[in-house]
């Protein structure tokens, strides 16, 4: 079983926190999905379904999701490029 703080963690960054910033920092995603991808991604070094079970927020072990969370962090706290992590996602999947 998913450590439950750590995912309420996660949905409160993904579904709320990133989505309410996002327009007025330009950011290129606005969907909670978007900002998960991401921030999974990024936290495995690649495709996350590749490594992990869906759903990620029950499968992913605890060290990835509180990478993930770091992440989106430095994200929220402006030491992270989000849109630079985006384009490592999407060139990850063959989207670039």
């Amino acid at each position: 079983m998913a450590n439950q703080p750590l995912v309420a963690q996660w949905f409160a960054l993904t579904r709320d926190e990133m989505p309410d910033i996002a327009r007025p920092r330009n950011w290129p995603v606005h969907f909670d999905h978007c900002f998960q991808r991401i921030l999974l991604d990024n936290a495995v070094g690649g495709v996350w379904r590749e490594q992990i079970k869906p759903p990620a927020y029950r499968n992913a072990s605890e060290a990835t999701l509180t990478r993930a969370i770091e992440l989106g962090r430095q994200a929220v706290d402006g030491q992270a490029d989000l849109s630079e992590l985006n384009r490592r996602s999407l060139a990850w999947r063959g989207k670039l």
